[in-house]
């Protein structure tokens, strides 16, 4: 669909009477009604108010763009008004709007997405706003826009296939990161002004869209490296850690539309600080490197999943071991020991751990396709989730037999949600980019929930199901002795690198395990939590044994790590394993092996998958006084081994 056929020239009406924004807005809601746009105006009007309140729609430059969605609305519709006095707007550059553009749109349509990223662009040129102040007749502001819809159309597929050459060290490279909070109308306008400055000014510029559909013609590492300097005019939050030790200007949206000359002028003369990351931006995995191998890909896409669904882990698993204070069916209204106040734990820590595989799920599919990848991944989460069969009436009808497959299912959907939303793009990628704004809000949402759900209930749940079913019956015939072993490489596992990607394994089995119980627990999961306490206890002991094995530094933050390792916050050893690592994670692996090996020798197992020392005494774990000895007798090993190596260090 091209932008003119959105316009209804009988509604337009080119020499506004009107002096106030809302005077403006209802009365070009009334022209739209009397066409048959629109069937309660004031309804619509008051959607319109709404939007105002969130922040101005006057974009600058006398131009206003007030867009609203309403269930009155019959069709999608770009409703035009010009005034010569112009009309107070409260714009972001103080002056009055003279041409405003009204996107009317049905309540389930995304097309006023669409019409605003597209009508934005093509008002950023300024003979197309010319041409509109002097049109006479809405037949000649039609005209007007389609000549240069038509002229920015192919303008954009020269951009799109365009490489810059910045081999040349003579003039400057310049960044630049756009995004405003909704992602549309600012975000692209801003885009086209720094292009337009920058060629006024014969620089080379690349921008950076942040907008509905994701992110648009995303920074290279290597364009990164090059750059002389970095604009980023945002009104939300960008991805910062990448831009570590370059030369940024940081500055809102409306400055990228307003002061466009003014901030590629700074950025090429390189009149801007230079921006210093903080640690967890450095570390952010989402940060892009085309340069990564397959395998380190999938690894940070499965660690943006678990690194969001590991706080709905730990709220659910401490929450629904305070419960067990009261015994450990104290929940459940038709046993003697119930407690109200222990259901509303156990209610509450539920809720928080059936979010799991979802947000897993969720962040693996937003980490590899951004936004459009988010529900359906989170849907296909919820379709592997067995709490939401049962709920939503998995089992019944045509879903007769179905079989939740539980965290492998989610896994699976995650990265299932990426692929969904590639092919998407592709089966879409016919669609004119005036309907761009549509894809991400409803064909992505709707086409992709529906391939998921088709996927997971019919290809993926029955044999992944079955899976998790034969890895838990395995676990439970390894004879007692195998057992042993199996505790101490979990265990182990949890002290080797201390939140990366082995102890990452050794969790995510454990958390897999005690979601397929069903609530039975899991020894795995014991082992795998006793072993992620053990080092910073180990460390502590030392400290504590031999004031002089570490410098008076570390010896003094040490003694934090005895309530790490009971909270179960393996990373407090990181620290002191990085001092010397060929000595000290040997002998905390060796200490959180023997602590893991002794949970197995017990038969000690977790119903939650995260709390530590107090899941242990709410009665979150079994056999809780020798879970407990195990641990100490873990610490003591990694202690005692931590001493004997770096004796001769200090």
């Amino acid at each position: 669909m091209k932008l003119v056929d959105l316009f209804v020239p009988e509604a337009m009406d080119l020499s506004l009477k009107t002096t106030t924004k809302s005077e403006t807005m209802r009365h070009l809601a009334e022209r739209f009604a009397q066409v048959g746009g629109i069937q309660d105006v004031d309804a619509y009007v008051e959607k319109l108010e709404a939007r105002e309140a969130q922040s101005t729609t006057g974009v600058g430059d006398e131009i206003a763009i007030p867009h609203a969605q309403d269930a009155s609305v019959k069709r999608p519709a770009i409703i035009f008004g010009r005034s010569e006095a112009g009309i107070e707007w409260e714009s972001f550059d103080q002056q009055p709007a003279k041409l405003i553009f009204m996107i009317s749109a049905p309540e389930e349509g995304g097309e006023h997405l669409a019409a605003l990223a597209q009508l934005s662009k093509v008002l950023m040129n300024p003979a197309a706003k010319n041409a509109l102040l002097k049109a006479q007749t809405p037949q000649d502001a039609l005209a007007a826009l389609d000549k240069y819809d038509e002229s920015e159309a192919s303008q954009e597929e020269q951009v799109v296939t365009e490489t810059v050459d910045t081999s040349s060290t003579e003039q400057p490279y310049l960044l630049a990161v756009t995004a405003c909070p909704t992602g549309i109308a600012h975000t692209y306008m801003a885009e086209e002004k720094l292009n337009q400055a920058a060629a006024n000014a014969g620089y080379k510029i690349k921008v950076e869209t942040n907008g509905q559909t994701g992110v648009g013609n995303r920074l290279t590492a290597q364009d990164i490296a090059q750059a002389t300097a970095i604009i980023v005019a945002a009104d939300k939050q960008v991805e910062m850690g990448r831009f570590d030790g370059k030369p940024v200007i940081i500055t809102k949206v409306a400055d990228g539309i307003n002061k466009a000359q003014e901030l590629v002028e700074r950025a090429a003369k390189g009149n801007a600080p230079f921006y210093h990351a903080s640690s967890d931006e450095l570390n952010d995995e989402s940060l892009s490197d085309e340069h990564e191998s397959i395998g380190r890909r999938i690894y940070k896409h499965l660690m943006n999943g678990v690194s969001h669904m590991l706080p709905f882990v730990v709220a659910g698993g401490i929450l629904t071991a305070i419960s067990f204070f009261w015994g450990i069916n104290a929940a459940n209204p038709a046993d003697p020991s119930y407690s109200p106040i222990a259901q509303v734990f156990a209610t509450l820590g539920n809720l928080s751990s059936a979010m799991m595989l979802p947000i897993l799920a969720g962040f693996i599919g937003h980490s590899m396709a951004d936004r459009p990848g988010l529900v359906i991944g989170l849907m296909g989460g919820i379709f592997a989730n067995p709490a939401s069969l049962s709920a939503f009436g998995g089992g019944v009808g045509v879903f007769d037999g179905t079989v939740p497959s539980g965290f492998l299912g989610a896994l699976i959907a995650g990265f299932l949600a990426g692929g969904i939303v590639w092919v998407l793009r592709k089966a879409f990628s016919w669609l004119p980019k005036s309907l761009e704004g549509m894809k991400p809000i409803f064909l992505y949402p709707v086409f992709g929930v529906l391939i998921m759900g088709l996927l997971m209930f019919f290809v993926i749940n029955a044999p992944m199901g079955a899976v998790m079913d034969g890895l838990v019956n395995f676990l439970s015939s390894i004879p007692t002795e195998w057992n042993l072993v199996l505790g101490f490489v979990v265990a182990a596992m949890m002290s080797i690198d201390m939140g990366g990607p082995i102890n990452k394994a050794a969790y995510v089995t454990g958390t897999a395990l005690v979601t397929a119980a069903n609530g039975a627990g899991s020894n795995v999961m014991a082992a795998v939590m006793i072993g992620g306490m053990v080092p910073p206890l180990a460390i502590a002991l030392s400290a504590t044994i031999n004031r002089h094995l570490w410098t008076k530094e570390q010896t003094n933050t040490a003694l934090v790590n005895y309530v790490m390792g009971a909270a179960f916050i393996t990373e407090g050893a990181i620290p002191f394993a990085a001092s010397n690592p060929l000595k000290v994670i040997p002998s905390l692996a060796v200490g959180a092996g023997v602590a893991g090996a002794l949970s197995m020798i017990f038969n000690c197992v977790s119903y939650v998958p995260h709390g530590g020392i107090f899941a242990v005494l709410a009665g979150g774990v079994t056999q809780p006084l020798l879970y407990l000895v195990s641990w100490l007798i873990g610490g003591i090993v990694g202690a005692a081994l931590l001493i004997f190596f770096l004796r001769e260090e200090r």
